[in-house]
């Protein structure tokens, strides 16, 4: 059997986590100002944990349970961000580079238009890519489900990976 090489790949991610109190609201790695935050075995940044999950998922190397588990008590209360740049060095490992990252984040609550820039900025950061290559946008649930009953947030990704040059 020949086996075949793909300069490019695509990856979708999801995740999707309660409101509680006593946290920090941490979306794309950015603090965002509200009075709850996200429950999770880390910080619950779902936007982050679905740009991993692209990520990994684009590169064939499964997903953010694999290399984190919620089983593992070193992952409690993580830093994303952190996790986020351990995912983007096994991306170069395996000769691969972020081409463009789309994101959505499906939240009631808060509104998130005055901090997509912020987002897409510790994104860009994080995976190593130019800034316009991250697009965020905010999407309400219309009172459907946990999200539009403003119990959740969700967020969905989608990233497209070029094979790096090695």
């Amino acid at each position: 059997m020949i086996e075949v090489q793909y300069d490019y790949r695509s990856g979708i991610g999801t995740d999707i986590h309660r409101f509680a109190p006593d946290r920090p609201l941490m979306l794309g790695g950015v603090q965002i100002p509200f009075p709850l935050g996200l429950l999770g075995h880390s910080d619950g940044d779902v936007v982050l944990h679905a740009v991993m999950d692209a990520l990994l998922g684009a590169a064939g190397l499964g997903d953010i349970g694999t290399f984190f588990p919620d089983t593992d008590p070193q992952w409690k209360d993580a830093d994303s961000g952190e996790l986020l740049l351990r995912v983007r060095e096994q991306i170069k490992k395996h000769h691969w580079q972020p081409v463009n990252v789309d994101i959505i984040v499906h939240a009631e609550l808060p509104k998130l238009g005055p901090y997509k820039g912020q987002i897409r900025r510790s994104i860009a950061g994080l995976i190593d890519t130019d800034f316009a290559n991250v697009n965020v946008k905010a999407k309400t649930a219309e009172g459907l489900g946990p999200v539009g009953q403003a119990e959740a947030i969700e967020a969905t990704v989608v990233v497209l990976l070029k094979r790096r040059v090695k």
